[in-house]
């Protein structure tokens, strides 16, 4: 398929389905294309992996909010991978959904399911410079990966696993309870489908050690404050070879007390004088390159705006860059020289404005009466 279709079509719901029925459509689908029911249609088999994609991002909110609002590059470039590398991290992703449908087995021809590794998260602090420009941050993780003695197997060097003799190797065995048949996870390989006889010391059997490691994590510039980066395949090693969990990296960013943020734009209040406001002038901004120069004309009013394009921040998957917005204080000073006062009262007085009489604390603003 050469180019992706919707992923509301694909399912065949519309833009407003729950989860519910976004799962009922995808069980109907999966049921229809599963390939052990259509081992030698190819297509049957594209449409099935179509239709786990669609539901792999509808099903989760945060994915589906992105594609609703930027389509198929939404997920992919806010760090969320989508798609599968082949139908066996299918069955491991919806182990849930295929046992209902499959008796619990899910995989080819009636194979046992592997596990999947632990999901891990960790957080991330940034500044607002460093959302602007993106930057590389090391994170520590701690653990579980693949056991080098065993390779994963848990048995020790010059030994291996053994099939269960119990579940013949699919980790399921069947009961009879009067007219049924129940199918339950086998007691002695706990599901496995195989035992170790003699365990791997370093790992005690479990073809897991724990590992502390760094790593290093590109955040893309103008991530939002508490935005979620998954890498996958980056969790925890799964038991037996199956597939890796992912890490969740939580941004979180510091507030800085110069800027309101409002997506990509920045907020910013410059104070000037009456004189300023009145005849003009040049004055300084904080930017997140330095101070930049504003221009305020004659006769500027409190509370209007100057507004410096492209000075914000980047929008994420490069579309643009946000604006600085300057909103213009007046400030009206508590104390002035006796100087400033004459020359201010000879002001007033040019304009015909009513202002309290000169009173013994001459060169400061009369105290407001209660």
């Amino acid at each position: 398929m050469s180019e992706k279709r919707d992923y509301y079509e694909v399912l065949g719901v519309g833009r407003d389905a729950d989860a519910s029925e976004l799962k009922r459509a995808y069980r109907k689908l999966a049921l229809e294309l599963h390939p052990d029911r259509n081992s030698s249609d190819k297509e049957a088999e594209e449409r099935f992996k179509e239709a786990s994609e669609a539901y792999q991002v509808l099903s989760d909110p945060e994915k589906r909010g992105l594609y609703d609002r930027f389509g198929h590059e939404g997920p992919r470039g806010s760090g969320f991978g989508s798609g599968f590398a082949n139908v066996g991290d299918i069955f491991s992703a919806f182990g849930d959904i295929f046992g209902d449908l499959f008796g619990g087995l899910g995989g080819f021809g009636g194979g046992r399911a592997q596990a999947r590794g632990a999901d891990l998260e960790t957080r991330v602090d940034l500044t607002l410079a460093e959302v602007s420009s993106g930057v590389s941050k090391e994170v520590k993780l701690r653990r579980r990966i693949t056991c080098k003695d065993c390779g994963g197997s848990g048995a020790a060097v010059g030994s291996g696993r053994e099939r269960c003799q119990q579940c013949g190797g699919h980790g399921q065995v069947m009961h009879r309870q009067g007219f049924l048949m129940i199918q339950t996870v086998c007691p002695i390989c706990r599901g496995e489908g195989t035992i170790v006889r003699k365990p791997c010391e370093p790992c005690q059997g479990s073809g897991l050690v724990t590992s502390e490691e760094g790593l290093r994590v590109n955040i893309p510039a103008g991530v939002e404050d508490g935005a979620t980066l998954r890498l996958s395949g980056r969790g925890e090693a799964a038991p037996g070879g199956g597939q890796t969990g992912h890490l969740y990296v939580s941004l979180h960013v510091a507030a800085d007390p110069r800027f309101d943020r409002d997506g990509a734009d920045l907020h910013t209040v410059v104070s000037l004088s009456f004189p300023q406001a009145a005849l003009g002038a040049t004055v300084k901004a904080p930017s997140l390159d330095g101070e930049v120069e504003l221009n305020v004309a004659p006769g500027t009013q409190p509370g209007e705006t100057i507004v410096l394009r492209g000075k914000g921040l980047p929008r994420l998957q490069g579309r643009g860059t946000g604006d600085l917005i300057a909103h213009l204080r007046l400030v009206v000073p508590k104390t002035f020289s006796i100087e400033q006062e004459a020359a201010l009262r000879a002001y007033a007085g040019a304009g015909g404005d009513q202002v309290e009489p000169p009173n013994e604390r001459s060169g400061f603003w009369r105290k407001k009466r209660k």
